[in-house]
């Protein structure tokens, strides 16, 4: 339900987020290595973060992302948001111009559940949340 896009983005800030008590800021080509995303396109994401004040970076040859003190507490919501927007949790699933409870899809009454679902796990869980979840078991 999410896209790749947000996706990656979640991932990245796992990622900066694990490496924070080992290093300071992380470059773009080493978060792009590691993520296995094409650069360029990582870069943009990590950049509309930065926007967001989700995370910060610095420029130059010792430049890079790192978290600042407001990432961990994140809701993962707001990555999301910050990605492909809410909208995401009010469109039809199959695509309908108008689909809501009063004049639903073929899908809505089956989906509609899962979606509010998801969108509450992911306004109660943070970035810290899913670190702790995978530390230890982190594919990086």
């Amino acid at each position: 339900m999410i896209s790749k896009t947000s996706g990656y983005a979640i991932r990245g800030l796992v990622y900066l987020a694990l490496k924070s008590s080992d290093v300071s800021k992380v470059g773009i080509h080493e978060l792009a290595d590691e993520l296995n995303v094409p650069q360029p396109f990582l870069g943009k994401i990590m950049q509309g973060l930065v926007r967001r004040d989700i995370i910060s970076s610095t420029k130059g040859p010792n430049g890079g992302f790192f978290i600042n003190e407001r990432t961990l507490a994140t809701p993962i919501i707001e990555v999301v948001d910050a990605i492909d927007g809410l909208g995401i949790f009010r469109r039809c699933f199959l695509g309908l111009p108008e689909c809501n409870s009063q004049k639903p899809c073929p899908l809505h009454h089956h989906v509609v559940e899962f979606r509010d679902s998801l969108q509450h796990a992911l306004e109660t869980l943070t970035v810290h949340d899913l670190v702790l979840d995978i530390e230890g078991a982190c594919p990086y």
